[in-house]
């Protein structure tokens, strides 16, 4: 299927690993210019050789910034002025007990995982509507329906950003663009790996035992009993960036592996 993503821009925030990685060079790969980006210039160009190395035909750049500080999305906005898509992937998660959360805390996660977004969809979206075509994406998370009470600060971040991704597509009414979330459940990532690996390692278990007794205890809803891939994840963004998707407005998408046990 032709995905019609040629000749579209795309910038892919916290994108030179996990998630992002996979998303940004599934968009390369179906002909998007895509732009790659991260804290630091190393990671960055690291992530951009990986994608031309199996794709030497990709078009693929780069834009070193913290996106989780003001100052960071004022560096991108200056380097990219404008893009037919956006997809909101920064994000951080750690498990910490709510008594433990300081107010710190609280505001890291909130300025990390929600007001990048906001700032990177508030500088774009207006352009997007202007040229009345475009497609902004949050990646949300099952955390976001079903809170885990292990990291409450987190899952309020991405219920945060179903709220803000519902409410930016009434903007759009009328028009080609489109603002969407997808919800990953239990995904294989580098941040992912590394958890489960410090867990085995304090239990003295393997990697793949860790994997079981978390998806067994933690995450039980599970109906795929595995992690979920960052490709599987990746491969939705990829359809509602295009322009096949256009019917698709306003929509959280589970790429959850039936851990939420709901119809809707």
């Amino acid at each position: 299927m032709d995905l019609k993503l040629h000749g579209k821009s795309a910038l892919v925030s916290g994108s030179t690993a996990g998630i992002g990685f996979a998303i940004a060079r599934g968009l390369a790969q179906e002909g998007a210019s895509v732009i790659i980006n991260g804290r630091s210039v190393e990671r960055v160009e690291q992530a951009i050789d990986k994608i031309q190395q199996s794709h030497p035909e990709a078009k693929v750049s780069g834009v070193a910034a913290d996106l989780a500080k003001k100052e960071g999305a004022e560096q991108v906005f200056q380097q990219v002025p404008s893009i037919d898509i956006l997809v909101n992937n920064l994000g951080i998660f750690e498990f910490k007990a709510f008594s433990d959360i300081t107010d710190e805390d609280w505001f890291d996660y909130f300025e990390a995982n929600v007001l990048s977004g906001v700032r990177l969809s508030r500088q774009y979206l207006p352009k997007m509507l202007e040229q009345d075509w475009g497609r902004i994406i949050f990646i949300s998370s099952e955390s976001g329906i079903q809170i885990p009470a292990n990291m409450i600060h987190y899952g309020m971040t991405k219920t945060a950003q179903l709220a803000v991704a519902r409410g930016l597509a009434e903007l759009t009414v009328g028009t080609q663009v489109t603002v969407n979330s997808v919800l990953p459940g239990p995904t294989r990532s580098e941040n992912v790996e590394g958890f489960v690996a410090k867990m085995a390692k304090e239990r003295g278990i393997s990697p793949s035992e860790a994997e079981a007794d978390f998806l067994k205890n933690i995450r039980p809803t599970s109906l795929i009993k595995r992690f979920a891939t960052t490709d599987e994840v990746a491969a939705m963004v990829v359809y509602l960036s295009s322009p096949i998707a256009s019917a698709t407005n306003g929509a959280a998408l589970r790429v959850d592996g039936g851990v939420v046990r709901s119809v809707v």
